[in-house]
């Protein structure tokens, strides 16, 4: 009987299936029309003198990098950067501080309650921001506004009533701050809450045997474990609240004198009030560029903390 050799470099070519590319097809045609073309557009638009004339003619021409160099020496786009950049740190503290203490109220929570505690975050993220501010507008609106009543029934601010919480720099930040971390909480709430029970209880009653405080208990074991998924939903915060808009156009329009104009509210102010669209298209570029390097901060501790575990 012949035995044939076989040659160990030899492979065979198998014959790859086409079916995981139909199947992906749909969504990467998605994908394309909805978000690269788009972007593709609107930098080739930053590149432009695209404004009001061009809607109705469709005439336009190339200025190079003067869109740039005009936003990069405005003052206004500094300002509105700088407003961004502290009102986002000042909304994700106080999304994470309150969302973990919630999140860590949900573990000491009977059954029924935590159900019940669940089902309102649920309800309360689950609103449309748009309709939320809305509501949330009208519960500050002086003479009628609910809020104005309450405060005034305590007596401790004085007559509340007619007080405008958008004519007033810190009472207009105030009110859109407690709306975003109002929006913000149930989505962290029950990611750490979902983290915090998977961390083995055995760490915690050994701990408690050897004297530890709750408090302690809570700082050296439960917010090591949780450190992954903070880092997480923090960078997540960053991204989301960095371009909050809705929320603040329809509360205060930006206002007042431009007092809660941040990027996103600067950036519609330029294209779509002022209809200098080359101008409004550069500095969405320039927001997207940062966005981009928080997206890749994210993505590489995403990985990292895969790997951890």
């Amino acid at each position: 009987m012949a035995i044939t050799a076989v040659n160990p470099g030899f492979r065979m070519k198998k014959k790859r299936s086409l079916a995981p590319v139909w199947l992906l097809s749909p969504a990467g045609i998605v994908i394309l029309a909805v978000l690269v073309a788009p972007i593709i557009y609107l930098v080739f638009t930053s590149f432009t003198n695209y404004d009001q004339r061009t809607l109705y003619t469709g005439a336009f021409d190339s200025v190079g990098f003067a869109n740039y160099v005009t936003l990069l020496t405005d003052p206004d786009f500094w300002w509105s950067l700088i407003r961004t950049v502290f009102f986002t740190a000042a909304m994700v503290i106080g999304s994470i501080v309150i969302g973990t203490g919630v999140s860590h109220l949900l573990t000491r929570l009977g059954t029924a309650m935590r159900y019940v505690v669940t089902v309102v975050l649920i309800f309360a993220w689950g609103m449309p921001n748009v309709a939320s501010s809305l509501v949330w507008k009208w519960l500050f609106q002086p003479g009628y506004g609910v809020i104005n009543w309450f405060l005034t029934q305590l007596h401790v601010f004085g007559d509340m009533t007619n007080v405008d919480w958008s004519n007033n720099a810190f009472l207009s930040y105030s009110s859109i701050w407690m709306l975003i971390v109002w929006q913000a909480v149930p989505f962290i709430a029950l990611t750490l809450y979902a983290a915090e029970t998977q961390i083995p209880a055995e760490l915690k009653e050994a701990a408690r045997l050897d004297g530890a405080s709750e408090w302690r208990v809570y700082r050296i074991i439960t917010l090591t474990f949780l450190k992954p998924t903070l880092l997480l939903v923090t960078i997540l915060s960053v991204i989301w609240d960095y371009n909050v808009f809705n929320q603040i156009w329809l509360v205060s329009q930006g206002g007042p004198d431009d007092a809660t104009s941040t990027l996103g509210v600067f950036t519609f102010k330029t294209a779509f009030v002022g209809f200098e669209l080359g101008q409004g298209a550069a500095i969405s570029v320039v927001t997207t560029l940062v966005l981009l390097i928080l997206t890749v901060f994210y993505i590489r501790n995403l990985i990292r903390s895969g790997e951890d575990l």
